[in-house]
């Protein structure tokens, strides 16, 4: 893969005779054979282009090549009309934090307690004493929150069920929670968004409290139910699978939305395809996220996913669930998205402990954690409110994508923005710069298949996703070919 980099300019369009210069950073990632996509993430534009396109661009790039009324002119009309030529300067996406953080939505880590003893489980849920968060410390977050709100005239605000372990075990802390956060919402005109991410094991009367009360719900379902039960057992060793299911089910029938999550082993992938055939045939989940599982918690010494075979599967899994009608994602393969983050570990993420402390991580929800010294940010403050470590505050904040030297020259750096900072820690053995993963290989081949997929929709020659019409009615002269 090949970055080619535009020059700091405000260049007006050019006349015969002068040089065309670029105004966009573009990518040239290889294809098979003499084919190549020609990317440019910040004017969200792509095609499929030969070696003399190719060509063309790098004596752009380097000032050789004067405008002439040759065989150039379509391909540098085109190019013009994407802005990537003679165009404005680019904006970047850059969204940056300053001050103490004001959120408006809170993640209660509301127990790290299981129902299930799960063998790939990051937060090896469990397996140490029971922690469950107080209605106390989650009326505070909610508090924090609202007045935050208010003051910002946002309207909304978001809470979040997650944690160590399953939320719905400290059932009270929820429901009274959320009733909590309702009645002193209304107080001040303002509407509550609740999620809750959760094993799937839920009782009938948990489940119609789930969808009278919240407004959407992540389900961990690993599809086929031998593959769920075999990695994802109850406490007793049994499998959980028809359980999830009956919820499932049970969601569907209330149109209530929700999404499902599933995670792949090594010793699974070769089976996504059927998972996510299973999946797609039998229920209507909203969103299907599939992951690689992570070689942390229970499974940190295990065979990694992470690997050419996951892309693969995940490929032919795309293509079962297109003849459904529906599609697959993975987290940091985001196309048509442009940010300098992943996640909200570099935007204030606001995340409370069973203990009242701030993390800005869902996956660091313990103070006793490997890393709880990067991500706990903040603690209860003896005069109410929360008192904030400024200068760890600004640590995160600084793992957006622009700060990592490793991502310079990545096409993907724009849509998956920097990937998650906590398994780069875990994979790089804690290392404050970033050196990549082999995450990094599975986003940048997914992240091409759907820069792929965008083309062929669009027509098969250009996809513009901004907007802008490179080929109006009058330019009787645009080129055609597959590859230009």
């Amino acid at each position: 893969m090949d970055v080619i980099h535009a020059p700091a300019t405000d260049a007006e369009p050019c006349d015969a005779g002068r040089l065309p210069a670029l105004t966009g950073e573009i990518f040239v990632i290889p294809l098979d054979g003499d084919r190549y996509i020609v990317y440019a993430p910040l004017r969200m534009a792509a095609f499929v282009a030969n070696a003399p396109t190719v060509n063309l661009l790098a004596d752009i790039q380097a000032g050789r090549r004067e405008i002439t009324n040759d065989s150039d002119a379509p391909i540098l009309d085109l190019l013009r009309r994407l802005q990537i030529v003679d165009g404005p300067p680019e904006q970047l996406p850059l969204v940056s934090f300053e001050g103490a953080p004001a959120p408006t939505s809170v993640t209660l880590f509301l127990t790290t307690g299981c129902s299930l003893r799960c063998t790939y489980c990051y937060a090896s849920a469990g397996d140490t004493p029971r922690r469950s968060m107080p209605l106390s410390v989650a009326r505070s977050g909610i508090d924090f929150v609202l007045q935050n709100a208010v003051r910002r005239s946002t309207g909304t605000i978001e809470i979040a069920y997650h944690g160590g372990g399953e939320p719905t075990l400290n059932w009270a802390t929820l429901t009274e929670s959320m009733t909590y956060a309702r009645r002193r919402a209304a107080e001040h005109g303002i509407a509550v968004v609740g999620a809750l991410a959760s094993n799937g094991v839920l009782g009938d009367s948990r489940i119609d409290w789930i969808v009278a009360n919240l407004s959407s719900a992540s389900i961990s379902f690993d599809g086929l139910p031998e593959l769920h039960d075999l990695h994802r057992p109850t406490v007793s060793g049994r499998g959980s699978s028809a359980a999830v299911i009956h919820t499932i089910q049970r969601f569907d029938a209330a149109q209530f939305d929700y999404g499902l999550r599933v995670t792949v082993t090594a010793d699974a992938i070769r089976r996504l395809p059927e998972s996510v055939e299973f999946i797609c045939a039998r229920f209507g989940a909203r969103t299907i996220q599939v992951e690689p599982s992570y070689n942390l918690g229970r499974w940190q010494n295990a065979p990694s996913a992470e690997t050419s075979a996951f892309i693969e599967a995940f490929r032919e899994a795309q293509a079962r669930a297109r003849s459904h009608g529906r599609s697959i994602s993975f987290s940091a393969a985001r196309l048509g998205m442009l940010s300098n983050h992943f996640c909200g570990v570099t935007q204030d993420s606001f995340c409370l402990s069973p203990d009242g402390n701030v993390s800005g991580c869902y996956e660091v929800f313990s103070e006793d954690l490997k890393f709880a010294d990067t991500f706990f940010y903040g603690r209860p403050a003896r005069d109410g409110g929360y008192e904030f470590d400024m200068q760890r505050l600004s640590l995160l904040r600084r793992q957006s994508v622009e700060h990592k030297e490793f991502c310079r020259g990545c096409f993907a750096k724009w849509t998956c923005g920097g990937d998650c900072h906590h398994k780069s820690l875990s994979v790089n053995g804690g290392a404050a710069e970033f050196a990549g993963s082999d995450r990094c290989h599975i986003i940048r081949e997914l992240t091409k298949d759907q820069l792929l997929d965008a083309i062929a929709a669009a027509g098969g020659l250009v996809w513009n996703g901004a907007g802008r019409n490179p080929y109006p009615h009058e330019a009787a002269d645009a080129p055609r070919s597959s590859a230009i």
